[in-house]
């Protein structure tokens, strides 16, 4: 599904407009429609509503639900914000349509305002402003918001809560902005909706199918990508009946300096557990009889070093690599890593402290291959690339450097988002908090290498890979709870994720 920016959606309306064909007034009252019967799903109408309309084509949106509601037997009060007397084409009608309807609901604001009583049992339908804004609120309308925010009333927004942008809030004013019970938005899910600092301002999420024109949504390029189960089943490679396992990859972890051996045992184990035909992994001497117990079924090839990682490894013999979960940061480790990602041939997954060594080291990132995959949390990536003020900044940082890399970041969060070396940003849509615990990176590199290794290409992998990890995570949170999720169940409901995604 695309994500489109507050520019795309206006071309998107009009767009719709001109090829349906429908009047955008008409395309308003469709989408009035919806919304309405989004909040009379929740709210009955025994409940007072209060609607605060702004003067574009979201307080049009508002002032036409005022009057469905009104329609509906809902005790309905509008006020109507036009200070600057000026009120956009369709906000215009609306406005008409509610006088003719019920002409003493609606209290136009030009000059003064009597703000009236919010309480706890009071609806508040936000329709101030919508996806257009650009700017901070302020001045009466920024303490408009604090008035609703400060009071006991339950919120919906229509579209965007209002003072929240599209798509970059980086310079926002936090304090300006709605926060809403519910968001009711329109078509589509809004760019900024995916960033956990935006949380707090729209509560329970809706997307209304409007009925844009399915031709203008296809025509529109994107930069922004929501996945959708139906984006990963044609990625799938469908497993050859006669494979034997020289014919399924051959995989090597390079993960477990002595202490961290479990990294090295979760990368190992979810790596397998994708389908891979051998995995071999390189660890410390002293992992030998953690891993040999652990994991059974790995090839383990020990490093000449007791405790680390201490020299670069030939891959002549591998399908893929997946290195830096668990290794530490000493500086041995550190050349023998830029040493391993110099050497590599095969596709490379770069991980946990192979980043912070990068971060460390920032002039190896000009000798990194071509085509490898960086997994940071923000955390990480915030070391290697600078501290960011919120996830949209780091976002579009992550965009560049996989551009200037020519890589593929995955930065991992709720909505993991992998940036492609063409620009384009692809966000992930399964998982949950229960899996924001210890190893779970290191069960996403597992996973990523061993689809490497079986033959998916980089994007493949990485969009395949970050999808079934937050589909096992969500097996496992049905079944045993997020609070006690930890990382090893996610290799547990692997296969049954995988048994998801093939039905």
């Amino acid at each position: 599904m695309k994500i489109f920016t507050s520019a795309q959606i206006h071309e998107l309306d009009n767009y719709t407009v001109q090829n349906e064909p429908i009047k955008s007034i008409d395309l308003m009252e469709r989408a009035a429609k919806a919304l309405t019967q989004a909040i009379t799903d929740v709210w009955n109408s025994s409940t007072p509503v209060i609607v605060f309309a702004g003067p574009g084509n979201n307080g049009g949106d508002a002032l036409a639900v005022a009057r469905m509601l009104i329609d509906r037997n809902y005790d309905v009060k509008v006020y109507l914000f036009n200070v600057s007397n000026h009120l956009s084409e369709d906000c215009e009608t609306n406005k008409k349509r509610l006088v003719e309807k019920r002409s003493k609901s609606l209290i136009e604001v030009i000059q003064e305002f009597e703000p009236p009583q919010l309480d706890a049992t009071t609806l508040v339908v936000d329709g101030l402003f919508g996806s257009g804004l650009n700017k901070p609120l302020a001045g009466g309308f920024s303490s408009l918001v604090k008035y609703i925010n400060s009071s006991p009333a339950k919120v919906v927004s229509i579209d965007v809560p209002s003072g929240l942008m599209t798509e970059d809030n980086t310079y926002n004013v936090r304090a300006n902005i709605i926060k809403a019970d519910m968001t009711l938005t329109l078509q589509q899910q809004k760019l900024s909706f995916l960033f956990p600092e935006n949380q707090q301002f729209l509560g329970q999420v809706k997307v209304l199918d409007i009925r844009l024109s399915k031709e203008g949504i296809n025509k529109i390029d994107s930069n922004y990508t929501l996945l959708e189960e139906s984006d990963i089943r044609p990625r799938l490679i469908k497993r050859d009946p006669f494979a034997h396992k020289g014919k399924m990859g051959n995989a090597l972890i390079i993960a477990g300096s002595y202490g961290m051996g479990g990294a090295a045992v979760l990368a190992t184990k979810a790596c397998l557990r994708v389908g891979v035909g051998k995995v071999t992994t390189h660890t410390p001497k002293r992992n030998t009889i953690i891993m040999q117990i652990s994991v059974p079924e790995a090839i383990i090839q020990f490093d000449r070093e007791e405790t680390t990682f201490s020299e670069a490894v030939d891959t002549e013999d591998f399908n893929a690599v997946g290195l830096g979960p668990g290794l530490g940061t000493s500086e041995q480790t550190a050349i023998a890593i830029i040493a391993q990602m110099r050497r590599t041939q095969c596709p490379l997954v770069v991980d946990a402290d192979a980043i912070n060594i990068l971060a460390n080291h920032r002039a190896w990132l000009q000798q990194l291959p071509k085509g490898i995959i960086m997994t940071p949390h923000p955390k990480e990536f915030d070391r290697l690339e600078g501290n960011s003020t919120d996830s949209y900044e780091r976002l579009m940082k992550a965009r560049d450097l996989a551009q200037r890399l020519h890589a593929y970041i995955l930065l991992k969060g709720h909505h993991t988002s992998l940036c492609l070396p063409d620009g384009h940003i692809v966000f992930n849509t399964t998982g949950n908090a229960g899996m924001a615990t210890a190893g779970s990176g290191d069960v996403l590199t597992g996973i990523i290498t061993g689809l490497l290794a079986r033959g998916y290409k980089q994007e493949d992998a990485c969009i395949v890979g970050m999808y079934l990890h937050g589909l096992a995570g969500d097996f496992a949170a049905k079944d045993l709870g997020e609070e006690s999720v930890i990382a090893s169940d996610l290799i547990q409901y692997l296969p049954s994720a995988f048994k998801r995604l093939n039905e």
